[in-house]
């Protein structure tokens, strides 16, 4: 079965987010003053041979603290989606 991953990896909440803040202040002066915070982050989508979720998402996970996410400075989430068979 073939599963998408998708890896979302973000800031932890206790280092600065430069981008995210210039992103909240370009908002505000686009007349989104309701915006009070950005975080900014990356979105890796990944197609996984596997025999289950559960060995797709194990995949997936190892492979975002091994390769994509910076242990040190970054949170990572995974959402396995199962593809349709052609």
């Amino acid at each position: 079965m073939t599963y998408s991953a998708h890896i979302t990896i973000t800031l932890r909440p206790s280092i600065l987010d430069p981008q995210g803040k210039a992103v909240q202040q370009a908002a505000g002066q686009l007349g989104f003053g309701d915006v009070t915070s950005v975080r900014m982050g990356k979105l890796a989508v990944v197609e996984i041979e596997a025999d289950s979720r559960e060995a797709a998402h194990a995949t997936a996970r190892s492979l975002a603290e091994k390769l994509l996410a910076n242990a040190v400075m970054e949170d990572f989430a995974v959402e396995i989606h199962e593809l349709a068979s052609a």
